[in-house]
C-alpha cells in the first residue's frame, strides 16, 4: 500500500507547486502593480460609446432559443465524426442506428423550422 501511494507523491507535489506559483503570481501582481487609472483606462471598452441602459436589462427569449438550438445541433453533429471513423468496425447495426439518429435529428429540425423557431423578425 505504501508503494502504491508513493507513486502519487510526485503528482501531489506538482499540484501543490502549481497552486503556489499561481497564487504567488496573482498576489505579486496586486502588490507590485501600479494603479493609476486615467480617462483612457476608464473609458468604454471596444464599443466606443458609453452604456445607455442597465446591463441587467431583459433580453428577448429568442437569443436564448437560438443559442440552445445551436448547442443542441452542434453537439449532435459532433457525434458524426467518431461514427465516421469507426464505421468499418461497427458494422450494419452501427450504420442503421446512426441513420435513425439522423432521422430523429432531421425531424426535430423540420419541427423547429415549421414552428418558426429559426426565424428572426
Amino acid at each position: 500500500m505504501e508503494n502504491y501511494l508513493s507513486e502519487y507523491l510526485p503528482i501531489l507535489i506538482f499540484i501543490i507547486i502549481g497552486f503556489a506559483i499561481a497564487i504567488g503570481m496573482t498576489t505579486l501582481s496586486f502588490v507590485v502593480g501600479e494603479r493609476k487609472p486615467d480617462n483612457e483606462k476608464l473609458s468604454a471598452y471596444e464599443c466606443g460609446f458609453e452604456a445607455f441602459d442597465d446591463a441587467r436589462g431583459r433580453f428577448d427569449v429568442r437569443f436564448y432559443l437560438v443559442a440552445i438550438l445551436f448547442i443542441i445541433f452542434d453537439l449532435e453533429v459532433a457525434f458524426l465524426f467518431p461514427w465516421a471513423i469507426s464505421l468499418g468496425s461497427i458494422g450494419v447495426f452501427g450504420f442503421w442506428s446512426m441513420m435513425i439518429f439522423l432521422l430523429i435529428l432531421t425531424i426535430g429540425f423540420i419541427y423547429e423550422w415549421k414552428k418558426g423557431a429559426l426565424e428572426w423578425e
